[in-house]
């Protein structure tokens, strides 16, 4: 039995073959940004990038922290309403885990451009996001992993689906956590869906989220020794085949 600590229980089959997509990750294909990266989870693929901390307009400028936005951008046409919640959702976890107080009157701007969407996009444009605020030097209080799940026709909750297994399904959940306390930092839930089904697809996205955190550091260490490579060794790109939990 797996407890966590706010007293939700679920039996150790629900979680014992917890097994993410092929990660894969590229640092600074963009040139003229302070961060960027192309983040790609199976065959949904996101490129972020961020600029900050730079001059505010007067009409965002806050006097006790930095002014967070984003731009997201769908692969084609005009951004529909879907897209605009889902810039909220990036929005409002970045300015979570920044710490904006450090630079006041200042901006900090994330873009957000869909490449594919194989599933789970929502969770792949958050950790897109979060790598490029790590890459950029920002400071933050800890950094972000979203893991995507659902309930399918017949009740069964499937994690980090593709287009396909997504398809007719119940309920879609996002749950963001972070790498400090591994609390819930935001959630987006869509759909019917009953109260032990999202206990469970929350504990089932919790023991997920170790798998990016781990992923991350590997990214990063890989960058920061770069220098150790011989010359050409493309280090700044990443792939890795989740292990089961």
């Amino acid at each position: 039995m797996i407890v966590s600590d706010g007293n939700m229980q679920v039996n150790e089959d629900i979680v014992e073959n917890i097994k993410l997509r092929t990660l894969h990750c590229e640092l600074n294909p963009l040139t003229r940004t302070d961060g960027s990266t192309l983040f790609v989870q199976g065959a949904t693929c996101v490129l972020a990038s961020m600029l900050g901390p730079v001059e505010v307009k007067l009409q965002n400028l806050k006097i006790g922290k930095a002014h967070v936005d984003c731009i997201y951008r769908p692969k084609a046409g005009l951004p529909t309403i879907r897209d605009k919640i889902r810039e909220t959702m990036v929005k409002d976890t970045c300015e979570a885990a920044l710490l904006s107080a450090l630079h006041p009157r200042t901006l900090i701007s994330i873009q957000l451009q869909e490449l594919d969407d194989g599933g789970g996009l929502d969770a792949c444009a958050i950790n897109a996001a979060c790598m490029a605020l790590l890459i950029g030097g920002v400071p933050m209080k800890f950094t972000v992993a979203a893991v995507h799940c659902v309930v399918d026709k017949n009740g069964e909750i499937v994690l980090d689906p593709d287009q396909l297994q997504a398809a007719d399904n119940r309920a879609s959940f996002t749950f963001v956590f972070d790498s400090v306390e591994k609390d819930l930092v935001a959630v987006h839930s869509f759909g019917c869906f009953k109260i032990n089904q999202f206990k469970d697809a929350h504990l089932m996205c919790l023991a997920a989220s170790s798998t990016l955190f781990d992923f991350y550091r590997e990214i990063m260490r890989k960058f920061h020794n770069k220098t150790d490579t011989p010359f050409g060794d493309n280090s700044n790109a990443e792939s890795a085949e989740p292990m089961e939990d």
